[in-house]
């Protein structure tokens, strides 16, 4: 792992602060700082993003309800698991699909994440997949949703939100929309808008744009940026960055796994003993590694459960010693 200059060593300890003191890198840190997002590019060598890819879709496939990837058509709802319409699919213990596993635990994926927190003791969040079918013609409409991952009354660096791309995406082929420098007027952009009536959340971590916040952005000259990837890359986003995505507006599908890791000195015993439990019950989780919300492997269709159910992934994982130490169980301290 890099070390800045000697000359640095007594302000700088090793860890992102992304508030104006961190040093120059040279690499993708730089662009995270300045930019409040970074893509790193070949994280995962090219071929076995490409693979992964294909276990995604063999993954749809396995319901049994009609969709094959080589029919456009069958990109229906009634075809397919559940997917909500910003195409994460949530249920089913698909996080924990042995494919999903192994692109958390691809050194080029922790790694950027050891480089940012300065430690090799890191946990994984459970998070989502995404399908970002490009023939969209019969599925739930995808509108805009400009958001922050943060709660703003916890403000600075957080949390580094990331996703590893697994197929060629262009500037047509759906993803992540981020507003370039956007983190870096958070505080400024909360304490002009305190009185502004917030969109509701089921988390005070999710903070929504409305038509004044978006115009407040626009005024300070921010740009929209749709973020382009090839198999393989790895997308990090600072947590206060404004983003949402957007679906294909042509033949190419979007497929990535979202990846967020935080070190363990910041996470409580009682946050690692519920994440073992979501690990051993197959669950997932939101983004936020430490597991303070978990989900459901029963799915919704229709206003009632999905006549499909799994509480098992289709394949298991098979965790190497990296893997299972970012499940956070082996943190855990006796009694």
């Amino acid at each position: 792992m890099a070390a800045p200059s000697s000359a640095l060593q007594s302000v700088y300890d090793g860890r992102l602060k992304v508030d104006g003191t961190d040093p120059v890198f040279n690499d993708w840190r730089d662009d995270l700082v300045r930019d409040g997002y970074a893509v790193i590019k070949g994280a995962i060598p090219r071929d076995r993003a490409l693979g992964y890819a294909d276990k995604m879709l063999a993954l749809a496939e396995s319901f049994g309800l009609g969709y094959d990837r080589n029919d456009r058509d069958s990109v229906h709802p009634d075809k397919l698991p559940v997917i909500n319409e910003k195409g994460m699919l949530l249920h089913y213990a698909a996080p924990h699909e042995d494919f999903v596993w192994g692109v958390r635990s691809e050194a080029g994926v922790v790694g950027a994440f050891e480089k940012v927190f300065n430690t090799e003791d890191l946990i994984v969040s459970f998070d989502a997949i995404n399908y970002g079918f490009s023939n969209r013609t019969c599925m739930p409409s995808n509108k805009p949703w400009p958001h922050q991952d943060q709660d703003p009354a916890k403000p600075g660096f957080r949390c580094l939100q990331g996703l590893v791309n697994l197929l060629p995406n262009g500037p047509n082929d759906g993803g992540l929309i981020v507003c370039k420098g956007g983190h870096l007027l958070s505080e400024e952009f909360h304490k002009d808008m305190i009185d502004e009536e917030r969109i509701p959340a089921w988390t005070p971590e999710w903070y929504g744009y409305t038509e004044a916040g978006m115009k407040w952005l626009e005024g300070k000259g921010l740009e929209w940026v749709k973020v382009e990837a090839e198999p393989g890359d790895l997308l990090v986003w600072d947590s206060r960055t404004p983003h949402y995505n957007v679906p294909a507006k042509e033949t190419q599908d979007r497929l990535a796994i979202y990846t967020c890791y935080m070190p363990v000195a910041d996470v409580s015993q009682e946050d690692l003993l519920r994440k073992k439990d979501a690990f051993e019950k197959r669950l997932g989780t939101t983004h936020w590694p430490n597991a303070r919300h978990v989900g459901t492997n029963t799915a919704k269709r229709n206003g009632g459960d999905d006549i499909v159910t799994r509480d098992r992934p289709l394949n298991e994982p098979v965790l190497s010693e990296r893997g299972f130490k970012l499940t956070g169980i082996p943190y855990i301290k006796a009694n």
